[in-house]
């Protein structure tokens, strides 16, 4: 099978776990016997690590995002983007000739990609893992505008341009979604595709394994984005609610905006000097979590599924978490986890950790209950519902011209 996989970033280029599961059904298909190549954004690649780059990942399409943000261009940059993505996607398609197309994250991209791969008649899939099927189309400043009066002026904009104004998302091909929750979303918004599954990415076993637990010293954990959404505004306010001794470490990176309001908040007086904001290589991770003895996870948005706590879990320092969207399909309340209500504010945060830390059986069983979870969760089956799904794609996609022809 050769896969043509697009998307808009690719290691080591990545703001979560989505760019993490791409890059590792990549290696999983390739060490399979599959011919995989990646078509990404040329967004963001330092020098050092364009050296490092793997020969068959293609950095060339442009998007419309920009740390961040969404920056409106001109009409005539829009078109000089979309021009340049559709001769790149052609090139591939003619050199490549894949057999079947994986569509992953595609929010802020040219979704116009998507309808020159449905015209020409390749399989296509598509792995989903946030919200892009519904806010896509918003942030997409060709195809929207093109919407309400403007759609009538759709067709003859296409012929002129040679760039297809209107999409059908639905034909993305079957979709493997990262949860029921992110699943539930998509379809209450209008995005239908003709096979929605639910697939659970679990843990890297080689990366995260058990480590000792030493006795309870009030360190605690953020791993993840930097991002409004992830609540790490509450994990600091629930610090005042704490013993002196207790810290917060902070690892990751994201919004520079929202890192800098956090730094702020920081060294508020009862906060000065507890809290630390770090980043980590991935193969690090493991160390890190087994240096702390809680993981915070506080999101206060439906997260697509939510990686971090599973990974906390494998190395077996206790979680305490929100529950929110994805991450509810796993974490089982003082089974695997303490869970809050991040309505009730930073103190009902700092309760739970109150709890876990006065508890040392508690904290056992919920160490055990986390291994239990992280061994039925697993980055290998998540690999392989991908390559299934991209078989299935390209056995309907053959059934389908079969049929034309008859």
């Amino acid at each position: 099978m050769r896969a043509l996989s697009i998307g808009n970033m690719y290691p080591p280029l990545s703001l979560g776990g989505y760019e993490l599961a791409w890059q590792s059904s990549v290696a999983q298909l390739r060490a399979a016997g599959h011919s995989v190549r990646v078509l990404t954004t040329d967004h963001g690649l330092g020098e050092a690590e364009a050296e490092e780059r793997d020969p068959e990942v293609f950095r060339e399409l442009g998007w419309y995002w920009r740390d961040h943000e969404w920056p409106r261009l001109a009409l005539r940059r829009r078109l000089a983007l979309e021009r340049a993505n559709a001769r790149t996607i052609r090139r591939h398609l003619a050199e490549f000739q894949p057999d079947v197309v994986a569509w992953w994250a595609m929010g802020g991209m040219s979704l116009s990609l998507i309808e020159q791969v449905r015209r020409r008649g390749i399989a296509a899939a598509a792995i989903v893992c946030d919200d892009w099927p519904l806010y896509a189309p918003g942030v997409d400043q060709w195809t929207r505008l093109f919407r309400g009066r403007r759609r009538l002026a759709a067709p003859a904009a296409a012929v002129l341009t040679r760039i297809p104004a209107r999409v059908d998302l639905a034909a993305v091909g079957p979709v493997l979604f990262a949860s029921a929750s992110l699943r539930k979303r998509a379809l209450a918004g209008g995005f239908a595709p003709p096979c929605g599954q639910v697939g659970h990415r679990g843990v890297e076993r080689e990366l995260f394994t058990a480590a000792p637990r030493p006795p309870w010293r009030w360190r605690l954990l953020y791993v993840g984005r930097i991002d409004r959404r992830k609540g790490i505004e509450l994990a600091l306010e629930a610090i005042r609610g704490l013993p002196a001794e207790a810290s917060l470490t902070v690892v990751g990176e994201g919004d520079a905006a929202h890192l800098a309001e956090l730094r702020a908040l920081a060294e508020q007086p009862g906060l000065a000097g507890r809290v630390c904001f770090t980043h980590s290589e991935r193969d690090r991770l493991q160390q890190v979590y087994a240096e702390h003895d809680a993981l915070l996870f506080p999101v206060r948005w439906e997260e697509p599924w939510g990686l971090v706590p599973l990974e906390a879990m494998a190395v077996g320092i206790p979680v305490v978490a929100s529950g929110r969207g994805g991450s509810a399909e796993y974490l089982r309340a003082r089974r695997n986890c303490l869970i809050f209500d991040t309505d009730a504010g930073p103190e009902a945060l700092a309760t739970a950790v109150l709890e876990l830390a006065g508890d040392p059986q508690l904290r056992d069983r919920l160490r055990e209950g986390g291994f239990e979870t992280g061994e039925r969760l697993t980055v290998e089956d998540y690999d392989r519902a991908i390559e299934a799904l991209l078989r299935d794609a390209l056995a309907s996609g053959i059934r389908r011209r079969r049929d034309r022809r008859s």
